[in-house]
């Protein structure tokens, strides 16, 4: 339990404490103290710490707040019923349970943490306390199973224009639906369908943001591929700004595809995207593809011109890698 350790460190916040004085007052062992205040920082606790000085609670966590984010909203439907939990495995397996109990559309589900996020082909997904957002949103569009793809590209382009509104940085979105800062994913969307003669009962688009992380933050074998809104802008960002932000351009855009379809939204999609009319590899779940993407189709399929034979072929879903 780390909770002894946190109750002296706020009461030392204007001075360092060493471990060692720290191991004497808990009686426990300095490796002791070094684990609980790594389960702290994953809790989104930051401090100063001095090789052979000690250490001192800079920071506390920045909670998420059910009556502010409501008091915030920009949109009519979309976040007008929240569900705030402190740690959750996962925030689709809540929404998909809340969706089969009648949750009305737009109901988002947050969890300050995930034990056990996951992303796109069964992938974890990392999602620590109070450094980010992991949210799901529940949507009952009116279309058959076969268009859901174009959601998840809609998702991204409004979460791409949203965030690069509250932060000023330069994202872009990897097809499918990851959101960039140069080669580094700063955001991933799942979105999981429940349908009924392929008419959808209602979809769940889980959506990771990491926001306020830093580069310690990571496990080691995330720090060359992934980032964080504070890293790259250099200054930490207000989560409330972002949510409240991204429900109300998705809202306007969610709108937009059911006026007028997906030729508006594939046209955004294109122009923030990083994928087309450059060299790349996909991975498929037949083998490799390498060329060069065009464009989006009508679902939201890519085109490529492949390199080894010139042909011009339709991919549905894969891994894009970028060439050096």
């Amino acid at each position: 339990m780390s909770e002894p350790l946190l109750q002296l460190l706020l009461a030392n916040t204007d001075s360092y404490i060493s471990g060692e004085e720290i191991s004497r007052q808990l009686q426990i062992s300095r490796t002791a103290v070094w684990k609980q205040i790594n389960k702290l920082r994953s809790q989104g606790y930051e401090f100063d710490a001095i090789p052979r000085v000690g250490y001192r609670l800079k920071q506390k966590p920045d909670r998420l707040n059910t009556l502010m984010l409501l008091s915030q909203l920009k949109s009519s439907v979309m976040g007008q019923q929240i569900k705030l939990l402190e740690s959750t495995p996962s925030t689709q397996i809540v929404a998909q349970q809340m969706a089969e109990q009648g949750a009305p559309e737009g109901t988002l589900i947050i969890a300050e943490e995930q034990t056990s996020g996951r992303g796109r082909m069964g992938r974890a997904f990392y999602s620590p306390s109070g450094k980010g957002i992991w949210m799901s949103l529940i949507l009952k569009p009116q279309t058959s199973l076969q268009f859901t793809p174009q959601l998840t590209l809609l998702i991204a382009v409004a979460l791409c224009r949203s965030l690069q509104r509250v932060v000023p940085i330069s994202i872009g979105i990897k097809w499918p639906n990851d959101l960039l800062v140069g080669t580094k994913k700063i955001s991933g969307i799942l979105l999981e369908s429940s349908a009924e003669d392929e008419r959808v009962r209602y979809c769940i688009a889980g959506i990771g943001i990491s926001v306020n992380l830093d580069l310690e933050d990571y496990p080691e074998q995330l720090r060359d591929v992934a980032t964080s809104l504070k890293i790259e802008s250099g200054a930490k960002v207000d989560r409330t700004a972002i949510i409240t932000e991204f429900l109300a351009e998705f809202e306007t855009l969610y709108v937009l595809y059911n006026e007028q379809g997906f030729a508006p939204i594939r046209t955004l999609w294109e122009a923030l995207s990083i994928s087309l009319h450059r060299p790349i590899t996909i991975n498929t779940l037949h083998g490799k593809v390498t060329g060069v993407a065009e464009q989006l189709d009508e679902l939201g399929a890519l085109w490529m011109i492949e390199s080894a034979t010139g042909e011009r072929r339709k991919i549905f879903s894969g891994d894009v890698e970028f060439h050096r």
